[in-house]
């Protein structure tokens, strides 16, 4: 029996070996999350053994329930309207159609497998982690892309690092939240220099995509007005970045796909990073 030999060279990039960064954090019940949606919950409808075959197999099954903006997950266009419009100008009511959005849902982000760029500010200027309630300003990121020699180009991922990342495992969680001492992150002026480079979509390691100011929580969310209202770049939030920072990691492909729900404002991702090297060992990836 003879073959037809595949020359399609990403086939032959990944012979050549993948290490994979999972940037999705682990769900679970009590995670920190918004307070703004609805917490993940999980239960085993039915255990093994609570119905057994005749030829003595048995199966589990799950319940979910959960926020489609609780861990790692994207935020459509549906998201976040300004003055009553979403992007584009669409009327942020009339677009609303029988409880779901058809134009602006979730549904309609295509799978995503472009290149990706970390901006690890902290790393840049010389900190652990930026501070509480910092807002990340264009002259840091002028300075995080001169010190790594990484430029985002028209059409990038590009994921913007804290720091605060490592909170999100805390034993209280209200660290990550921040909602008391506030969550770095960029400011308008941040955003906007990120779409001057036209990225197709962007991520962070906070619970928003936002400096978040102390005791005002979700208050004001200019960033995201900038970009999912204003320029139509869709938010990554709550991701795991310190993997790719450790490794000094600044250029990677990245690879995400929304679940399709029909007409919803988000979903839960799991995003990876990919770069050529010996893969890294699977028990990294059980949770």
């Amino acid at each position: 029996m003879s073959t037809t030999a595949n020359t399609d060279p990403l086939l032959d990039a990944v012979r050549g070996g993948v290490r994979i960064y999972d940037l999705g954090r682990p769900l679970f019940a009590g995670m920190p999350q918004s307070p703004n949606h609805p917490a993940y919950t999980h239960t085993l409808p039915r255990r093994h053994g609570d119905k057994v075959r005749p030829d003595g197999g048995s199966a589990a099954n799950d319940l979910i329930f959960m926020g489609t903006h609780v861990g790692t997950h994207i935020d459509a266009l549906a998201h976040v309207s300004q003055d009553g419009r979403l992007h584009g100008g669409a009327d942020a009511a009339e677009a609303c159609v029988g409880g779901r959005y058809p134009e602006h849902g979730v549904h309609t982000i295509a799978p995503i497998v472009r290149r990706g760029v970390l901006l690890d500010v902290p790393a840049a200027l010389g900190l652990e982690s930026c501070a509480p309630g910092y807002e990340i300003t264009p002259a840091d990121l002028d300075e995080t892309v001169r010190r790594q020699g990484v430029e985002p180009a028209p059409g990038d991922v590009v994921l913007v690092r804290s720091g605060w990342g490592r909170h999100f495992t805390d034993p209280d969680r209200e660290v990550y939240i921040g909602a008391k001492s506030g969550v770095p992150g960029v400011g308008e002026a941040g955003a906007r220099w990120l779409t001057a480079r036209s990225p197709h979509a962007v991520g962070a390691d906070t619970i928003a995509f936002e400096r978040l100011a102390p005791g005002e929580g979700h208050s004001v969310l200019p960033a995201h007005r900038v970009l999912l209202v204003e320029s139509g770049v869709y938010i990554v939030e709550a991701m795991d970045l310190d993997g790719l920072a450790r490794d000094g990691v600044h250029e990677f492909t990245f690879v995400l796909s929304p679940l399709a729900f029909l007409g919803a404002t988000g979903s839960p991702v799991r995003p990876l990073a990919l770069v050529a090297g010996a893969p890294a060992s699977q028990e990294a990836f059980r949770g």
